[in-house]
C-alpha cells in the first residue's frame, strides 16, 4: 500500500528530531526571571545582566547562560562568546566547580611589580590559596599605591599579606565611597552648573563656546590627544541623532587620573559632559566606567540621582554601563562595542565613531578628564588655560606618577614639564637611596625613555622623534635599582593578555614577543622583525603601540642585553 505526505517516513540517520544544545532549566530560567525582574531584555543590556548574574551567584554557569539566552532571545553561543571575553566574568561549565566565595587579585603590572607584587603573590598563594581565589590581573587603576590587592570589589593600598588576611578574615569585600568627594549641593552652591544653563538661555552662543575650547587648547586626554573644540564641531555636522560616549575604562597601567578626579568632584564632569551634549545637539549619553572602579560606579549612580531629583534644566536620557575587565575597551569603538552588549573587539576604521558610531549613529566619544576641564575653561576663558605651560606648549596636564618617587599620585603640572621639574617640584624627588634611571611616559604603550632624555618636555607630539609618546600622561618611575629590560617585558605580557584576538599580528606576535623576551639573551635582529609587524599590522592601538617598551630597550638600555 502506498503512502503520501511525512507518515510513515523514516527519519534519515543522523537528522536531529530536538534542538541542538543544552535545553533551558526551569529552575535556572526562574532564577535568572527573578534577577532581571522588569528590566528591559534588549541586546545592548546583555553585558549588565551577566553583572547582575555574577554578582549574585559568584558565577556564570551553564543553566544560567543558557536561561539567560532564552529569557533575551539569543543562542546560547551569543551569550557564551560575550561572557567568556571578559576576565571578571566567571563561566563556570557544566561539571566544574565554582570558585570559591572570595577572590583575591594583586596586579602585577609595572608600578606594582616595583613595590613588589611578585613577593606579596606568593604569600598569599601559600597561605590563603586553599580557602579564597589568588589572582595575578593587570592593574586596578591604583598605582599610587603599590603594590594594591583586591578582596571582592575592596581595594587595599600597600598591601601586605595581614592586611589581606584580615580583609578576607572579617569578610571586607565591598569597596566604600570615597570621603571629601563634592555633592551636588555643595557643587550647586559654589556656582555649579551655572555655565550649562548660560549655554541653555542663550547668554553663552554655540560659536563663542567652540571658540573658547579651541582657543584653550584642549586636546582629548585619554591619549588620542585631538581637539575638543574640533571634534565637537565635526560630530555637530553629522545628521542626528547623534550620541555621547563617556569613556572612564583608563586602563592603561600607571593611569589613575580620572578615577582622582571622579572621587572628589563628579558633578564638574557632568557639567562639562551636559555642555559638550548641549553643543553637538545630542540627546543621549552612554558613561562607560570600568568594573575596577565599583566605588566610582556607585558614586556616580548618587550623583545622578541627586540630578535628576532637582535638575538645573532638561537633562538627556543618561545612562551607566559597567565594563568587565578588558583594556580593549579603552579604545572608542572596542568601548562602543561592548556598550552594545558585545565583546570589546575594534572596529576596522574608516568609518570612524564620529560618522557611525554607538547603534550605528554619529558618536561623540570623549574621556573623562576631557570633559572635566570644560566648565574651568568658559569659566575663567580660554586664556586662563592656554597660559599655563612651558617650552611653548599650552594648557594644564594631570599626570598619573609612579614609580621610584617620594610622592607619587595625581600631580597637576604645566603642559611642557619635564619629568626631572616633575619629580622635583611635584613628588618631593626620588625615594631615598634610588637615581633616576628610566621612565614610561605614557603608561605600558608609551615606550621607555632613559634618564638621559628627561629633560624632554611631556606633551602630546614631543614624544613621538623618540619612539614614545605622552598619552593619558601615566609616568611610571625606574631607578638605578631597576631594570628596563624586566619592566618592557612586564608590559609586553600586559598586552598579550589583553589582546581581544580580532588579529593574528597582536594575537600572536605580543605572545611570541613575549616568550623571546623573557630569554635570558634577546634575539635582537627577530624581535625587531617581529615588532615590525605587529605595529605596522594590527589594526587598533594596542597592537600598535605594543612593541614601543621593546624597541625602546634595544635603542637606549643596550647594557641590558649584554
Amino acid at each position: 500500500m502506498k503512502h503520501n505526505g511525512k507518515r510513515g517516513r523514516k527519519r534519515p540517520r543522523g537528522l536531529r528530531t530536538r534542538p541542538k544544545g543544552r535545553s533551558v532549566d526551569p529552575q535556572a530560567l526562574r532564577e535568572v526571571q527573578t534577577l532581571l525582574a522588569d528590566a528591559p531584555r534588549r541586546r545592548d543590556l546583555l553585558i549588565e545582566h551577566l553583572h547582575l548574574i555574577q554578582d549574585h551567584y559568584g558565577h556564570l554557569s551553564a543553566a544560567h547562560l543558557v536561561a539567560l539566552a532564552h529569557e533575551m532571545q539569543l543562542a546560547p553561543v551569543e551569550v557564551y562568546e560575550v561572557a567568556s571575553f571578559y576576565h571578571h566574568f566567571d563561566v563556570v561549565k557544566e561539571g566544574e566547580t565554582p570558585p570559591p566565595t572570595i577572590t583575591v587579585r594583586v596586579c602585577d603590572s609595572v608600578s606594582c611589580e616595583l613595590a613588589g607584587a611578585e613577593q606579596l603573590i606568593p604569600a598569599l598563594e601559600q597561605e590563603m590559596g586553599k580557602t579564597v581565589r589568588v589572582q595575578r590581573v593587570p592593574c586596578v587603576g591604583r598605582c599610587e599605591t603599590a603594590p594594591v590587592a583586591v578582596v571582592g570589589q575592596n581595594p587595599i593600598g600597600t598591601a601586605s599579606l595581614e592586611q589581606v588576611r584580615h580583609a578576607v578574615e572579617h569578610q571586607a569585600t565591598q569597596a566604600s565611597l570615597p570621603a571629601g568627594t563634592v555633592d551636588y549641593q555643595a557643587y550647586r552652591t559654589g556656582g555649579g552648573y551655572q555655565v550649562l544653563r548660560e549655554c541653555l538661555n542663550g547668554s553663552r552662543d554655540l560659536d563663542s563656546v567652540l571658540g573658547a575650547l579651541e582657543d584653550s587648547g584642549l586636546r582629548g586626554l585619554g591619549g588620542a590627544g585631538f581637539p575638543a573644540g574640533r571634534k565637537w564641531r565635526i560630530v555637530r555636522g553629522y545628521a542626528g541623532p547623534r550620541l555621547l560616549a563617556v569613556n572612564i575604562d583608563e586602563g592603561e597601567p600607571g593611569t589613575f587620573k580620572d578615577r582622582y578626579y571622579l572621587e572628589r568632584d563628579p558633578h564638574r564632569f557632568l557639567e562639562g559632559m551636559l555642555i559638550a551634549a548641549w553643543a553637538a545637539e545630542i540627546n543621549t549619553v552612554y558613561i562607560y566606567i570600568r568594573d575596577e572602579y565599583p566605588a566610582c560606579l556607585q558614586l556616580l549612580k548618587n550623583a545622578l540621582a541627586a540630578l535628576e531629583a532637582d535638575p538645573p534644566m532638561a537633562l538627556p536620557a543618561i545612562y551607566l554601563r559597567r565594563g568587565a575587565g578588558a583594556y580593549i575597551c579603552g579604545e572608542e569603538s572596542g568601548m562602543i562595542e561592548s556598550i552594545e552588549g558585545k565583546r570589546g573587539m575594534p572596529r576596522l576604521r574608516p568609518p570612524y565613531v564620529a560618522e557611525v558610531g554607538l547603534f550605528g549613529r554619529p558618536t561623540l566619544e570623549h574621556n573623562f578628564e576631557t570633559l572635566y576641564w570644560v566648565r574651568d575653561i568658559l569659566e575663567h576663558g580660554a586664556e586662563w588655560f592656554a597660559s599655563h605651560g612651558r617650552r611653548g606648549r599650552k594648557g594644564l596636564r594631570s599626570f598619573s606618577v609612579s614609580g621610584r618617587v617620594q610622592n607619587p599620585g595625581v600631580h597637576l603640572a604645566p603642559a611642557g614639564i619635564s619629568l626631572r621639574e616633575l619629580i622635583d617640584e611635584h613628588c618631593g624627588g626620588m625615594l631615598p637611596g634610588h637615581e633616576l634611571y628610566a621612565y614610561f611616559p605614557g603608561g605600558a604603550s608609551g615606550g621607555i625613555l632613559p634618564a638621559v632624555l628627561a629633560d624632554l618636555p611631556l606633551d602630546f607630539d614631543t614624544l613621538q622623534p623618540h619612539g614614545c609618546f605622552i598619552g593619558s600622561a601615566a609616568i611610571i618611575v625606574l631607578s638605578d635599582k631597576d631594570s628596563a629590560k624586566v619592566a618592557a617585558l612586564n608590559a609586553m605580557r600586559f598586552f598579550a593578555h589583553e589582546s581581544c584576538g580580532k588579529c593574528t599580528p597582536c594575537r600572536v606576535g605580543t605572545q611570541k614577543a613575549a616568550g623571546l623576551m623573557a630569554q635570558n639573551h634577546w634575539d635582537v635582529p627577530l624581535l625587531e622583525e617581529l615588532a615590525q609587524v605587529i605595529g605596522d599590522a594590527s589594526i587598533c592601538g594596542l597592537g600598535q603601540a605594543a612593541p614601543n617598551p621593546l624597541r625602546s630597550i634595544i635603542k637606549y638600555f643596550p647594557e641590558e642585553l649584554a
